[in-house]
């Protein structure tokens, strides 16, 4: 069972593209973000007819998040964070797909910090740890998956000397990370790839695509009971290489699991 995250930086810009890595990948779960549409404005037809029934949380403009399960419909869970103060900021969403809750987040990025927007990026990420231990208890297969927006350490990032004043590598952002995989979720990508170096996001300045001048910022976590079935992980770099592409990689994983029912 392959399930995999795509930060797509505005699904109706690059919709062709998404449409392209579903087509030549497919992934059994893909979640998205940085959807920057409003609910009725996601291509909802277009994906079923690529063969992928879809759950969405869209914000017009911004942010945004869904779940794609091929040849299937996700079931959804719940939408938001509980105790989030600000719900119109579309972040995150869950679902049951195939037997395994898929948890879809894009977390605050932060920026500039100090300031109120790193204060936010802070609070939901608590808000976050509180909802991922419920989700680590729960006994059921649980794989959350999305656009942290956080460098876990200097081995995910090309050079880290130009971005020490960036939010995602605060100490406080990476801090949270480390809490939160203190619970027991495994940090997939880093698992498989031990010590070599993996990016998910090349921005768009100063040919950081074309230097492979990279960060990791996009995470597949599982949880204890989902964590042995893992097999294989990687970055669709490809993806990155197309025309009018994302800033962003498909991430995935493939877990030794039959497809289960829905």
């Amino acid at each position: 069972m392959k399930i995999a995250t795509f930060n797509v930086n505005g699904i109706n810009t690059r919709l062709e593209s998404l449409l392209a890595w579903l087509r030549e990948d497919a992934p059994d779960v893909a979640c998205l973000q940085e959807l920057k549409a409003a609910n009725e404005q996601f291509p909802r037809k277009a994906l079923a007819e690529a063969g992928y029934g879809a759950i969405c949380h869209g914000q017009k403009a911004w942010n945004g998040v869904a779940i794609l399960a091929r040849d299937s419909d996700p079931i959804e869970i719940q939408r938001g964070l509980p105790g989030d103060p600000d719900p119109s900021q579309s972040r995150y969403l869950e679902a049951a797909v195939n037997g395994i809750v898929i948890a879809c987040l894009y977390l605050p990025n932060g920026n500039p910090q100090p300031g109120p927007k790193f204060d936010y990026k802070l609070a939901w990420f608590d808000r976050l740890i509180e909802r991922a231990q419920q989700l680590h208890d729960c006994g059921q297969p649980v794989v959350i998956a999305g656009d942290f927006n956080v460098v876990p350490t200097d081995a995910d990032i090309y050079d880290p000397k130009s971005w020490r004043k960036d939010a995602l590598l605060q100490p406080q952002s990476r801090e949270r990370y480390e809490r939160l995989l203190a619970q027991g979720w495994t940090d997939s990508l880093r698992e498989l790839f031990g010590e070599e170096r993996v990016y998910t996001f090349w921005d768009y300045f100063r040919q950081h695509w074309q230097r492979d001048a990279g960060l990791r910022i996009d995470h597949l976590l599982l949880n204890p009971v989902l964590a042995p079935s893992l097999s294989e992980a990687g970055v669709d770099r490809w993806v990155r290489g197309s025309e009018r592409a994302s800033d962003h990689a498909p991430a995935w994983v493939e877990l030794d699991l039959p497809l289960a029912p829905a």
